[in-house]
């Protein structure tokens, strides 16, 4: 696990002046890495860190020669047009660049106009995903989640058994994971009506985002060679947004008995920018589990995953609906959690992930499921938020919502912040739903 250093430091302060103002998501301390171009142009993408209002373009700081010694290999792979490269490089790796990147951009650094010329303003640029992804997983987390949908198709069993042994998960498909940004037709399938005797096709009815961090794995493992919980987060590259929309009718019909498939396959948008677990470090926790639960089986038990495997991420929905743009009235916030209420940690996830032998990838994706919270107002979906669309939302301006309709935009946020450290954020996880295809 990292440990608080240098880069985290309070009173430290950037000549990049937006990154020095309060509630900033990306100030000095932060330095996620994402995968950019200039907007409409034809320059090839290639990796940036964000500050402020910035992006300190690597492949220019490359070019400059400003990071030399122990990082400078990192930074050539940071400046590549995906981050698989650095993602390999492992803990020590990331770490070097962080420290050269944060002492570069201090504000006792001279102006140089080598690093000037390095920016270049994000509100004029546009993203790739990040990292190419091999495969992605979509596990099932948060107890609160679990229970609230749970509730509406068993009311006195809404748990299944395994939920309280082992991190849930499925295989998701990689190839429709999009940026941030990212706008889909409403997908279409089969559902069963409730009553009727056979199913339809048609669009889905009952279209639904959810509030997801991404883990992005780092350092691979061999076919054959489990990652011990104690060894998990020196796999893990960093975090990001993530939200796997679902389509709750045709998944009802089609789930059992194999799980999600078209109904989770039609789109999955994840935010730009990649947290790193050393940017992290300070917003940890004790993960914990309630006495009267069952324990950890010995593979998903650590002491130091007792004491630090939690983090403290303030996570948030909203949405824009084509009426709130026309009227120019802004989003509306749908919902808020915190990913310390997740039942099962990330060294969890990964360590289960692994235990069988499954050899994980630079650039593999992990999805946490849906983080709710204990309160209704806490939902991570609207099918909580709604009782299974049984209870619309009443949104400012009147309108109202079971689930979503077609020029929806839900937008995911996420923050850290607490005494002592600076507030740092993950940006922001925007897609639009579009009328289905003819």
């Amino acid at each position: 696990m990292h440990r608080i250093n240098e880069t985290h430091a309070p009173e430290l302060r950037s000549w990049v002046g937006s990154a020095n103002v309060k509630g900033c998501d990306f100030p000095i301390q932060n330095l996620p890495f994402a995968v950019f171009r200039r907007c409409g142009s034809s320059e090839p993408f290639r990796g940036g860190v964000a500050i402020g209002d910035q992006v300190f373009d690597m492949r220019a700081v490359q070019a400059s020669g400003a990071i030399q010694g122990e990082a400078a290999p990192a930074v050539a792979h940071a400046a590549a047009s995906t981050l698989n490269g650095l993602m390999a490089m492992g803990p020590r790796a990331w770490s070097a660049l962080r420290l050269a990147i944060s002492r570069l951009l201090r504000e006792e650094v001279p102006q140089d106009e080598r690093l000037t010329d390095c920016l270049v303003p994000l509100s004029e640029v546009e993203y790739a995903v990040p990292a190419r992804i091999g495969d992605y997983t979509d596990m099932y987390t948060s107890v609160h989640h679990a229970t609230n949908v749970g509730r509406l198709f068993r009311p006195d069993n809404p748990l299944m058994p395994n939920f309280k042994w082992l991190p849930v998960g499925y295989h998701g498909r990689a190839s429709s994971v999009g940026v941030s940004e990212q706008r889909f037709h409403r997908p279409r399938g089969q559902a069963m009506p409730a009553g009727a005797q056979q199913p339809v096709f048609g669009p889905c009815q009952r279209l639904d985002y959810e509030l997801e961090l991404g883990i992005w794995v780092g350092t691979g493992n061999a076919l054959g060679e489990p990652i011990g919980i104690d060894e998990a987060e020196r796999h893990i590259f960093g975090l990001c947004l993530l939200n796997d929309w679902s389509a709750r009718d045709i998944q009802a019909w089609e789930y059992q008995p194999l799980g999600p498939f078209l109904s989770k396959s039609f789109a999955t948008t994840i935010s730009p920018w990649i947290v790193t677990m050393e940017a992290l470090a300070p917003y940890r926790c004790a993960w914990t589990r309630d006495d009267q639960d069952p324990q950890p089986l010995p593979y998903l038990e650590s002491q130091a995953n007792r004491e630090r495997g939690g983090f403290d991420i303030a996570i948030e929905a909203w949405i824009e609906t084509s009426g709130m743009r026309e009227r120019n009235a802004g989003p509306a916030r749908l919902s808020s959690s915190n990913f310390r209420h997740a039942y099962w940690s990330i060294a969890q996830m990964l360590a289960h992930h692994t235990v069988g032998g499954c050899n994980l990838q630079p650039g593999d994706l992990i999805g946490t499921g849906t983080q709710s919270g204990p309160t209704p107002q806490e939902g991570g979906a609207l099918i909580e938020l709604t009782s299974g669309g049984r209870q619309a939302l009443t949104l400012e301006g009147g309108e109202t919502r079971t689930f979503l309709q077609d020029g929806d935009a839900v937008a995911l946020r996420a923050w850290c912040e607490r005494e002592g450290a600076i507030r740092i954020g993950f940006g922001e996880c925007r897609g639009e739903v579009l009328p289905a295809r003819d």
